[in-house]
């Protein structure tokens, strides 16, 4: 019994009423191909206004967040070297050959 269930005409036709068919009819065949292209134009649009509002909203999130914050002055790098520095002239340089 349990062979009869995995005979091959049964998973093809299994597999085969889920498999997407393209009409026959040349008019019908372009005309689904234009509502798949419009399908995908409004989900590439609706993900671009997505991406736009969520940059947005982390833009608007950060400005509220550091309103009424003092400014920090960035401090002085302790790493820092000081030093004395003479500019060189193109002719006291050594040639590269």
């Amino acid at each position: 019994m349990f062979a009869h269930r995995l005979r091959p005409e049964h998973v093809d036709a299994v597999r085969n009423l889920f498999a997407p068919r393209k009409p026959r009819h040349p008019l019908l065949r372009i005309a689904v191909g234009l509502v798949g292209l419009a399908l995908l134009a409004v989900l590439v649009v609706i993900g671009l206004f997505v991406g736009v509002a969520m940059l947005a909203g982390g833009l608007l999130l950060r400005l509220l967040r550091t309103r009424g914050q003092p400014i920090a002055r960035p401090a002085r790098d302790s790493r820092a070297v000081e030093a004395e520095y003479r500019l060189v002239g193109k002719t006291a340089l050594p040639s590269g050959r």
